[in-house]
């Protein structure tokens, strides 16, 4: 699986955009040999569970420029590299406390060129900006996600949705949201990817928007 599950559903990209998103599978390869952070059987369906299931963000939030978004557990940098190639004049700030994984990071983001982001070694919630969005991969528990991260969120907005936390979640999530809930008046809106992209991978999978 290639680059061009990409362009089929995204298929307004600079030619830039085209060449990272092709280039950025080479380079995960090459890293992931070294230094181990997507299993080497998820490899296979790398642009499948890692780029297109970030992306499902872009289809949701066309992110206006000047928008600041922290990526927080980016882990291997997801969703985060894929969106910043999406999003060149938004800044992003992936973080991560494993230092590993930043390493890896790094040397992707130097790689594909991206002027547009910051990475740093550091625990989402000893983070002290404040950002429009703070995005993530079910790196944990929603509520425990929400008490790290929903007072970094601050309150002028000028994107067409409200400022907020946007997770990618699994679709049995209905105890986790409902104790989100409860916890500072947040609103919570959910769209399962299901209807966003076809193939089967997304059927249980869905985007948590949380805001106030």
């Amino acid at each position: 699986m290639n680059a061009e599950l990409i362009f089929k559903y995204f298929q307004n990209l600079t030619d830039k955009q085209r060449q990272q998103f092709t280039d950025v599978g080479e380079i995960y390869n090459y890293w992931n040999r070294r230094i181990n952070v997507i299993s080497r059987k998820d490899m296979d369906n790398f642009y499948l569970h890692h780029v297109l299931h970030s992306l499902v963000i872009a289809r949701l939030l066309p992110f206006k420029a000047y928008t600041k978004i922290m990526d927080a557990g980016t882990g291997g940098g997801f969703p985060g590299i894929p969106l910043a190639v999406m999003f060149p004049e938004v800044q992003f700030y992936l973080v991560d406390s494993i230092g590993k994984k930043i390493k890896v990071v790094k040397e992707v983001v130097h790689a594909l060129d991206l002027k547009n982001v910051e990475v740093e070694q550091i625990r989402a919630e000893q983070v002290t900006r404040t950002f429009d969005f703070v995005v993530s991969r079910a790196v944990t528990d929603l509520e425990v996600f929400v008490r790290w991260t929903f007072y970094k969120i601050h309150s002028q907005a000028f994107n067409d949705v409200a400022n907020g936390i946007i997770y990618l979640k699994g679709i049995d999530i209905r105890d986790e949201i409902n104790r989100v809930k409860k916890l500072n008046k947040a609103k919570v809106k959910t769209y399962p990817l299901s209807c966003i992209f076809e193939e089967e991978f997304f059927k249980t999978k869905q985007i948590v928007h949380i805001y106030k």
